[in-house]
């Protein structure tokens, strides 16, 4: 299994890491270690991220990364990324970020 950011999930957090970067460099730099660490273990345990309280009936799940909620789906061996969203956010539903 990979995991891979679609380009609306990657614009999303890379937007995010520089937001931070331009105040704090290093904790622009451990939250992006601390996605990928968090975000790899999906490799292995695809189904260990929670399904979205504000999307129940999606099939949709998310990992969480204070503060941040990455919102992802399996298709195909691949894990999709398919947002990523501030917890201080009202996120969209995931299914309108595909199109």
């Amino acid at each position: 299994m990979k995991v891979q950011f679609t380009p609306f999930a990657s614009r999303q957090f890379l937007s995010a890491i520089d937001y931070i970067s331009s105040d704090n460099p290093d904790a622009a730099a451990e939250l992006r270690r601390r996605a990928e660490n968090i975000l790899r273990r999906l490799e292995q345990f695809p189904k260990s991220g929670r399904i979205i309280p504000e999307f129940p009936d999606l099939p949709f799940r998310e990992v969480i990364v204070p503060p941040y909620r990455f919102f992802y789906r399996v298709a195909d061996e691949i894990v999709w990324i398919v947002a990523t969203w501030h917890s201080a956010q009202v996120p969209s539903s995931p299914s309108d970020l595909e199109n």
